[in-house]
């Protein structure tokens, strides 16, 4: 086996999530408290009672997706289930990168979750200054949507898999790209219900000041091999890392191309660290032929 973890990105968080794992794992539980004293805050509360309405806040889903897919790490760590050796890569969906890295040792869980708390603190007040909104194109080549994009000022943000790509920019414009959509033949064009454009020169405020962020905290070389979203490829060095995060803000998230990128590089087996399953289904949609496995709760673990 060659095991890569993938880790989720925002829009995975779901009431409830970690809450078996919190109750059935003592290492998990330890990072959950550990979680509490950094933030300042009650990310449990939050993760297992909701509402809702909170979690799904930038600035809450962001640390409360890295917390969950740590303790899933720390999870199976204490329960054995990690072969020796093992992994050999890591990647994660956007924010998700964020959780790979600390995986990796490039930092430590209280540093990790600093860094994740402020990126999604940043990227929060970023779509409260602005108007934006982002939408799914199925089943279109890049180029297409990429057309679509030049023609109505917006930008491309997620690549997710094949004929799944995202678009992100002015509320107004993104409007009405999906409005033109189908006179261009396309389609299947929908408006996402997002807070803001994700990925896309809106987010440049939070990009700027993300950089200051992280000037001063030390990364490390990864333990094993990270892909970044920004190229897709693989990045060892830590100031190429750390200039990654940073650029990864505004840059398209180029998941497909990690992927293959991972299955080149000999990765046999994926490992989705996170709730909902979507990183599953997106491997699925890239290549059927790829061994994937999706850990959500203490059950998914212990099974």
């Amino acid at each position: 086996m060659a095991l890569a973890y993938l880790f989720a990105g925002q829009g995975a968080q779901k009431v409830g999530m970690g809450k078996s794992l919190h109750d059935q794992s003592a290492a998990a539980r330890a990072l959950y408290d550990e979680a509490g004293a950094v933030l300042g805050w009650d990310l449990k509360q939050v993760c297992f009672e909701g509402p809702e309405s909170e979690l799904t806040q930038t600035k809450v889903c962001q640390p409360a997706l890295f917390v969950h897919g740590m303790a899933l790490v720390a999870a199976l760590r204490e329960l054995g289930r990690i072969p020796a050796g093992e992994p050999r890569f890591a990647l994660g969906l956007s924010l998700g990168e964020v959780t790979a890295c600390c995986a990796a040792g490039v930092f430590d869980f209280a540093t990790g979750l600093r860094i994740v708390a402020e990126r999604g603190r940043l990227m929060q007040q970023a779509c409260e200054q602005t108007t934006g909104g982002m939408a799914a194109v199925i089943g279109e080549e890049r180029a297409k949507v990429a057309e679509l994009c030049a023609a109505f000022e917006i930008e491309l943000a997620n690549f997710n898999a094949p004929g799944q790509i995202i678009v992100s920019g002015e509320k107004t414009k993104v409007t009405a790209a999906v409005a033109a959509a189908k006179d261009r033949g396309m389609k299947k064009v929908m408006p996402l219900n997002v807070a803001g454009a994700y990925h896309s020169r809106l987010m440049e405020p939070a990009r700027a000041a993300f950089a200051a962020f992280l000037e001063g905290i030390p990364f490390h070389a990864p333990a094993f091999t990270i892909f970044t979203n920004t190229t897709g490829q693989a990045l060892a060095e830590p100031a190429t890392i750390k200039v990654a995060l940073v650029r990864q803000v505004v840059s398209p998230v180029l998941w497909e191309d990690c992927m293959r990128a991972a299955a080149a590089a000999g990765a046999t087996e994926f490992w989705e660290l996170g709730p909902g399953g979507v990183l599953s289904g997106l491997a699925r949609r890239t290549d059927k032929a790829w061994a994937v496995k999706s850990f959500s709760e203490f059950a998914d673990v212990a099974a």
